[in-house]
């Protein structure tokens, strides 16, 4: 997998197996997601609402609330369109046709191959892209869905232009963008409506509003090419 594309992908497994659930675990760290973990449907309902995940690994048979329940009330009620993947042993067609319809992205049946698994969540968040809830790294979380930031528990008061600057940085981690990459990727269909000066006027601000937070130097400059967003 390509690790630098995963970093910061937040995971909520909702799974009452405790040896299933520290399988999916281990896979999930080893691939450099940031995992948390619930085991049944209350406790998925508060960390949901709390966390705001990236995705979704959702069993259906669980103590009190159901997987289903769970699934629907994700769709229908918090109106989220965060990916799920139900993870269960309900093998049936009539099972799967039902999980799809109430929302899923993906089903899978157990007993899985963890591989492949992992597989499978890298190819729904390749798809979902968009839909992510949550970004993260040591100490800095944004929620796109919401234009909100933080910084160490603190919300960052950002314009609506560097908001996006942020989340487009914190979706290329580690890499140099262009002044013309960054451009590209923040307006759609070439609609430009800045030139590359405004950009370094609009990203001194955003560090300056970062480093109003921490002395941490997430925005680097890289002489002659561009801007690298450094994950910490």
């Amino acid at each position: 997998m390509n690790q630098k594309n995963l970093i910061g992908k937040s995971v909520l497994i909702v799974e009452d197996d405790p040896k299933i659930q520290n399988l999916v675990k281990i896979y999930l760290k080893k691939d450099g997601y940031e995992v948390t973990e619930a085991v049944n449907g209350i406790e998925a309902k508060e960390k949901i609402e709390d966390l705001d995940p990236c995705i979704l690994i959702l069993d259906l048979m669980l103590p009190g609330i159901s997987g289903e329940e769970i699934c629907r009330w994700v769709r229908e009620d918090l109106k989220s369109m965060m990916p799920i993947i139900m993870l269960t042993a309900k093998a049936s067609e009539k099972d799967r046709i039902k999980g799809f319809h109430l929302g899923a992205d993906d089903y899978v049946v157990k007993p899985f191959s963890p591989a492949e698994l992992m597989v499978r969540i890298e190819a729904v968040l390749r798809r979902t892209a968009s839909r992510c809830g949550k970004l993260s790294f040591t100490g800095f979380t944004i929620k796109p869905a919401k234009g909100e930031a933080w910084i160490d528990g603190e919300q960052l008061e950002l314009t609506h232009f560097e908001f996006k600057l942020l989340h487009t940085f914190m979706q290329h981690p580690n890499q140099v963008l262009s002044r013309e990459q960054i451009l590209t990727y923040i307006y759609e269909n070439n609609e430009k409506a800045v030139t590359d000066r405004t950009i370094d006027v609009h990203i001194r601000n955003l560090r300056g509003k970062i480093k109003e937070k921490t002395p941490k130097d997430y925005i680097q400059t890289v002489r002659g090419m561009g801007y690298k967003f450094v994950a910490l």
